[in-house]
């Protein structure tokens, strides 16, 4: 089974000072839903059995229009509500989906945040890949918007993101360094529930990628390949979404 969980939980502060009304930033558009973050990420030319769709932010208006806007897969989708979402990190929202998807019993899992937009042909080498994923992009590593990731001199990856966006930091030496493409595929079913089972509820309460790096360092490198997106762009204004027309 192949599942996508898509996270759109927040509320989307910066977006919406930059629209100047409080919107959800994943079905924000200015003249159809095909434009908005979520349709052109469901809509990739990737089939998944299901879709675990977490969202918390104006939950009942959120679920209501993908309903409407979903129909030919409405018996795919799987909508989670995160009730804390003004309270803890993205962890959380990745904590609720990843539950979810481990009750289905999945051989590939796509775990996408859901601000993004990115090239088609990429996102179709992660769909089809047959390895984990960790993806990158072309983007400037800037501390004001990127979430990076290195490989320590031990190939382990580590990342580093800065919530305040202010600064990054990187104490140690390493061998490489990538801006991240906030897109990640697990294929190990075993290695996903040992990483969950082995969280505690503190650790979930911060960023996603408290998760993500422990399981990507759980798992052999030789099973992970890193795939770039050629275009990527990561919506935290308006101005960021305009850019898609371009």
């Amino acid at each position: 089974m192949k599942i996508l969980i898509v996270t759109v939980a927040g509320m989307s502060t910066r977006f919406s000072k930059s629209v100047g009304r409080e919107v959800i930033k994943c079905i924000y558009n200015e003249k159809h839903f095909t434009d908005s973050l979520i349709a052109r990420l469901i809509n990739q030319p990737c089939q998944y059995d299901k879709y675990i769709i977490v969202g918390g932010y104006r939950y009942k208006e959120l679920v209501a229009s993908l309903k409407v806007n979903f129909t030919d897969i409405a018996d795919k989708i799987e909508f989670i509500e995160n009730p804390f979402y003004e309270d803890y990190g993205s962890g959380y929202s990745l904590y609720y989906g990843i539950k979810h998807a481990l009750e289905l019993n999945f051989d590939q899992l796509v775990f996408a945040e859901g601000d993004l937009f990115v090239d088609t042909e990429a996102y179709q080498k992660v769909w089809q890949s047959q390895y984990n994923v960790i993806t990158c992009n072309n983007e400037p590593i800037t501390a004001d918007k990127a979430v990076a990731y290195y490989y320590s001199l031990d190939n382990k990856v580590h990342y580093i993101y800065d919530t305040g966006h202010n600064s990054l930091s990187i104490d140690e030496p390493f061998l490489s360094i990538y801006n991240s493409g906030q897109i990640w595929k697990f294929t190990s079913y075993k290695a996903v529930r040992e990483t969950y089972d082995s969280m505690e509820e503190s650790l979930w309460q911060g960023t996603n990628l408290v998760f993500i790096e422990k399981y990507f360092n759980s798992i052999s490198p030789k099973d992970t390949e890193i795939i770039k997106f050629s275009t990527w762009i990561n919506c935290n204004t308006v101005e960021d979404y305009r850019k898609i027309k371009e």
